[in-house]
């Protein structure tokens, strides 16, 4: 049985001289990998991480390992491909999911939260430094978790987790968008003013406005500001989380900090090497 499918890359592996073995995502087969036929000529641009592609996919009953042929491009990814830092950012996103996913699980709505988050990437010009934080709270709600101040907490720092809640009452519980509207939210359809923050107009706030670490103390250690920025994620909109004012080393403290928490809750050594290129790129 042969059906057309789209399909977003997540990773490669070769498999033979002219064969690649493709692991992706799919709305009908989950997690999934399938083998491909590549030419000499080929371009393997066709094989960037995250790239949204369409392909017949024939089925194959004495094999876990289908293959697929036709593929072709959805969308060309401009905003994304021409772009050093969001090309880094695909790297970090796709390996997360990679290693996140099982093979052969199929999480309803996941291909189409990812999709729009893919489409949303590449159509932001500006302001998209936080994206990765905000990616992995929402790829948290998305597999069931709901992220809350008090489940992230003991994977932050040190762990200092009671005396940072007491002093943090009114904790939102949910990522604004993502329990409630991942998967599938239509507030986050690319070309909507509503999440693509080109200007202070579209979004509900500016950087002085929104939520986040400033006016800490200046000797308060490091676990608590990161704890107090994830409280201001937690409780920002969209546009409003990546306005969130973050030095480099913060932004990658914390998502390391994330990781830890997705690996707790998928019961996963994810060990995501391209950490090291987000440091490289935002600063150690």
């Amino acid at each position: 049985m042969t059906a057309s499918t789209e399909l977003i890359i997540l990773n490669t592996t070769k498999f033979r001289e002219n064969q690649l073995v493709l692991h992706t995502l799919s709305r009908v087969h989950g997690r999934r990998s399938f083998l491909v036929r590549v030419g000499k000529q080929a371009s393997m641009a066709l094989f960037l991480p995250l790239n949204l592609l369409e392909g017949d996919v024939t089925e194959n009953p004495k094999s876990t390992l289908w293959t697929v042929r036709n593929l072709s491009a959805l969308h060309p990814l401009n905003g994304i491909r021409g772009n050093l830092h969001k090309n880094t950012m695909t790297l970090f996103m796709s390996e997360v999911l990679f290693r996140a996913l099982r093979e052969g699980a199929v999480e309803e709505g996941l291909f189409d939260w990812c999709r729009k988050t893919i489409l949303t990437l590449d159509a932001m010009e500006s302001d998209f430094s936080n994206y990765p934080i905000r990616f992995l709270l929402e790829l948290a709600a998305a597999l069931g978790f709901s992220p809350t101040f008090e489940s992230v907490a003991p994977f932050v720092g040190s762990g200092l987790t009671g005396h940072i809640a007491s002093q943090a009452p009114g904790m939102a519980s949910h990522v604004p968008g993502t329990a409630s509207h991942v998967p599938g939210s239509a507030g986050y359809v690319p070309g909507t003013a509503s999440h693509v923050p080109g200007t202070a107009s579209h979004v509900p706030g500016t950087a002085s406005q929104a939520p986040g670490p400033a006016g800490n103390a200046p000797d308060a250690p490091g676990s608590f500001n990161h704890l107090r920025t994830l409280q201001a994620f937690l409780g920002a909109t969209f546009s409003e989380s990546m306005l969130i004012p973050l030095s480099g080393a913060d932004r990658n403290a914390i998502a390391e900090e994330l990781v830890r928490y997705l690996e707790f809750h998928t019961e996963l050594p994810l060990n995501i090497r391209s950490l090291k290129v987000l440091r490289e790129l935002y600063g150690a």
